[in-house]
């Protein structure tokens, strides 16, 4: 079910935090964040954030398509390695 109108969209508190601090100085810097859940927000264009996805941070630079979107479909948690038994697929 999706999340009420009225409440807004979900974000951590620490994560607005910290891209208004790398807004404010200027630099171009990654910001690691653990939290997949959070919403991506308007104010997030333009910045990269390092969303982990439960083994290592993934680099995600934001755009403007995003928006609305969670952190965690942009960082992938498991690896397809394909089938055992695809070796005929291979050959050709």
């Amino acid at each position: 079910m999706a999340r009420s109108i009225s409440k807004g969209p979900f974000v951590d508190g620490y994560l607005l935090k910290k891209a208004d601090a790398t807004r404010t100085s200027g630099r171009s810097e990654i910001i690691k964040i653990w939290s997949r859940r959070s919403t991506i927000l308007p104010q997030f264009v333009g910045l990269t954030f390092a969303v982990h996805n439960g083994h290592k941070h993934i680099p995600v630079l934001i755009s403007e398509d995003m928006i609305g979107h969670k952190f965690g479909e942009f960082s992938p948690t498991r690896t397809f390695h394909g089938h055992s038994g695809d070796k005929k697929a291979k050959r050709v």
